[in-house]
């Protein structure tokens, strides 16, 4: 039997369940291009940029059971896709690259994008696959697509050399795909050891991340049986719904709320799921954990790197946190936690409270608006935010009860992420709102990509903070330093975006427009058209995990140091 490269690759990628390419056509890979414009499956979708595909690679790939996937041309492709590939690769989220290549056949050097892609992409994915024969084809994307999801998941990348797509090669046969890995089983006797721990501390705690997105029942089950608060990560913020009354929030240190810091104050044993102790989710590594701390990831290399564990679980963390929460049934030893859920219900409500004292009659206040955006918004929501002083607000204002329905840029954590995440979210859930949050600096380096959804009718919304800055950093300056060096934005007219992408634009400059705005924003999403509302957002109050961060690495520093750093700051602020 005898197929083009390219028609055997498109068959392969409709066997794996791919539903859209994302991506730009070029020379290397318009066979390609051509061969998915003939399948009743898969989609290929065209991007302004090929960063912005890979965060929308980004977004299919979290919200969704079908693997996010880029369509590039080699070199330039490859490098513009990067950041999206890395945030992948070190946020722990599968993806595809199909890359063409240059000619193989040809004898010939200095061709257009001829580069060594290997070396390019070796320390930013999980494997690296360049096609020798049209036989290799079906396997390799195969292969690279349980490679990929499988253990923790990440990016695999394919180079598919031009000769391949364009000619007709013998194949033995066209076959479908059939799953041949199975992730680690946990140990049992770990598994009734952590039980036994659990079920004696005095007070437990759990720290879950996105490794736990797909485990929250028996998360559920686990924090009712012990009578545990229960903290997230950044980036798994949603793998716990924030309506359970044992839910704290992001954190458990110095970078946590009043709720987390309280409720994990006496912690002597803790179930961590998923997490890797990184510098986001600890808050620079401020938290203490106790020394029964016990760790289940399916990647047995994070245990121990940054907090020595007692016991340490490899395996999927849904099947064995199964295990785990039918181990705690059998000892029988359900804790009262009713005094427990009162503080946290107490210091949430009082904390919420602190960001709505006075409505401001010139900005929007962050409590204000969030408040609003939970009443027009529902648990099947999708929220996706950007990195910056935005992304801390919404980790500790904004209540989501579904998982998966938060998703961050986190370890990797790249500005211009929002923007064409949301878009990959809303291409696979076309039902649901889809809601972009997003810091005026982050949206400059990606919204152009909003003509994507303009194209697609693709209607959610974005709400802008718009304040001029890039917000964290310049909070970052100004204390120490009282100079904002290079963190002024120039005055960028958003609705002068909107209108370049053919959105709809809106403005709001103060709490008493946030209710009216927000319900014309969404109205008009409803009509398959993007939304941008520019918010005019008063950064004035601090987040905990800003205060922590701070608080944290200036306690690190030697006595000398701390002296330096705090007279400059004195005499800055008094004499300048």
């Amino acid at each position: 039997m005898k197929k083009t490269g390219a028609q055997l690759a498109v068959f392969a990628l409709e066997q794996i369940g791919v539903k859209y390419t994302f991506g730009i056509p070029g020379v290397h890979n318009l066979e390609l291009y051509d061969e998915l414009n003939n399948s009743k499956q898969i989609e290929p979708v065209l991007v302004t940029h090929e960063g912005g595909a890979s965060f929308m690679a980004l977004g299919v790939s979290c919200t969704s059971d079908s693997i996010g996937t880029l369509m590039t041309v080699p070199a330039a492709g490859t490098t513009n896709a990067m950041s999206g590939i890395g945030e992948a690769f070190l946020d722990g989220i599968p993806m595809l690259i199909i890359s063409g290549g240059t000619r193989q056949d040809s004898g010939r050097h200095y061709q257009l994008h001829q580069l060594n892609q290997e070396n390019l992409v070796k320390e930013i994915t999980k494997a690296y696959f360049k096609i020798a024969s049209h036989n290799e084809i079906i396997p390799t994307i195969y292969k690279a697509y349980e490679i990929a999801t499988s253990g923790e998941p990440g990016p695999v990348f394919i180079e598919i050399p031009l000769e391949y797509q364009m000619f007709m090669g013998e194949v033995d046969q066209c076959f479908p795909y059939a799953k041949t890995f199975q992730n680690p089983l946990a140990d049992h006797k770990k598994i009734e050891a952590a039980a036994a721990l659990l079920s004696n501390a005095k007070h437990p705690g759990i720290y879950v991340g996105w490794g736990a997105a797909n485990a929250t029942e028996a998360l559920i089950k686990i924090a009712d049986l012990l009578g545990a608060p229960v903290a997230t990560t950044l980036q798994g913020k949603a793998s716990f719904p924030e309506s359970h009354p044992l839910h704290t929030g992001f954190g458990f240190g110095p970078n946590a709320t009043p709720a987390g810091q309280k409720a994990f104050k006496k912690c002597d044993a803790m179930l961590a799921v998923g997490v890797r102790f990184s510098e986001i989710g600890t808050g620079s590594y401020g938290v203490t954990v106790p020394e029964n701390l016990i760790h289940i990831d399916i990647n047995p290399q994070v245990f121990d790197k940054n907090y020595p564990t007692k016991i340490s679980i490899e395996g999927d963390a849904h099947e064995t946190l199964q295990l785990l929460a039918d181990a705690l049934e059998k000892i029988k030893k359900v804790k009262d936690a009713e005094a427990l859920k009162l503080m946290i219900k107490e210091e949430k409500e009082k904390y919420n409270k602190e960001w709505k004292e006075k409505p401001l009659a010139d900005k929007v206040s962050p409590g204000y608006f969030f408040e609003s955006l939970s009443k027009f918004t529902d648990d099947d929501t999708f929220f996706v935010v950007d990195d910056g002083s935005h992304t801390y607000l919404a980790a500790e204002l904004l209540p989501v009860n579904k998982s998966r329905h938060f998703v961050s840029p986190t370890d990797f954590n790249c500005m211009g992420f929002c923007v064409p995440a949301a878009i990959g979210v809303k291409f696979m859930n076309p039902n649901n709102k889809v809601v972009g949050i997003v810091g005026d600096g982050g949206f400059l380096m990606t919204c152009m990509e909003i003509l994507t959804a303009t194209t697609n009718k693709k209607g959610l919304v974005y709400f802008v903070f718009h304040d001029g800055e890039l917000g964290q950093i310049s909070q970052f300056q100004k204390i120490p330093f009282k100079r904002k060096t290079a963190s002024i934005i120039g005055n960028v007219n958003i609705e002068g975006v909107a209108v370049a992408c053919g959105a709809t634009y809106f403005k709001m400059a103060n709490d008493a427009e946030i209710d009216a705005i927000m319900e014309q924003a969404f109205q008009e999403a409803e009509n398959e058209v993007p939304v941008i509302v520019d918010v005019i957002i008063d950064y004035t109050k601090k987040t905990y995990m800003t205060k922590g961060v701070v608080k944290v690495n200036l306690a690190r520093f030697s006595f000398k140091e701390k002296v330096r750093f705090i007279s400059r700051a004195v005499k800055r602020h008094l004499f300048e």
